[in-house]
């Protein structure tokens, strides 16, 4: 289920949120200590993947 990013690649923002519905799919609403560690991990990669992708923050 988890993958982990190419350290050269960043993932989407859908790609990241495709993972957080199967963490929270897998675990039937309620996350044990260590997926909820996973979850704040991905949720903060999927903010920053969001981020990365608003137009505003072209390069």
């Amino acid at each position: 289920m988890a993958t982990t990013p190419s350290p050269d690649r960043r993932r989407t923002a859908d790609e990241v949120n495709e993972e957080i519905r199967a963490l929270w799919l897998g675990a039937g609403g309620r996350l044990r200590p260590d997926e909820r560690r996973v979850y704040e991990r991905l949720v903060t990669e999927w903010a920053e993947a969001e981020a990365d992708s608003s137009p505003t923050h072209a390069a």
